[in-house]
């Protein structure tokens, strides 16, 4: 970015972006204990953070705001609640 393009805004807009990676980054560690993973090798940690990345999403847009209660709420019925957020209609 240039000097001239580098508009209090536009920097404040860029802060802004690096906060909203970082607060996903917190609840994936923080909740699902990332960074104590013991999954090292292949395209194995890949892997597991699309999933957990998934397991996000999906408790977001079905309402939850708190990850670690959607989490222990879908815990509840492990063979039912799972697909059931999955379930369009």
């Amino acid at each position: 970015m240039t000097a001239r393009e580098a508009s209090p805004q536009a920097i404040g807009r860029l802060a802004r972006s690096q906060w909203e990676i970082e607060a996903l980054h917190h609840v994936r560690d923080v909740t699902f204990t990332e960074d104590a993973s013991k999954i090292r090798a292949g395209h194995g940690p890949e892997n597991m953070a699309t999933l957990r990345n998934f397991a996000i999403t999906t408790l977001r847009d079905a309402g939850h705001r708190s990850i670690a209660a959607g989490l222990r709420e879908t815990s509840y019925a492990p063979f039912t609640r799972p697909l059931d957020l999955l379930d369009p209609a």
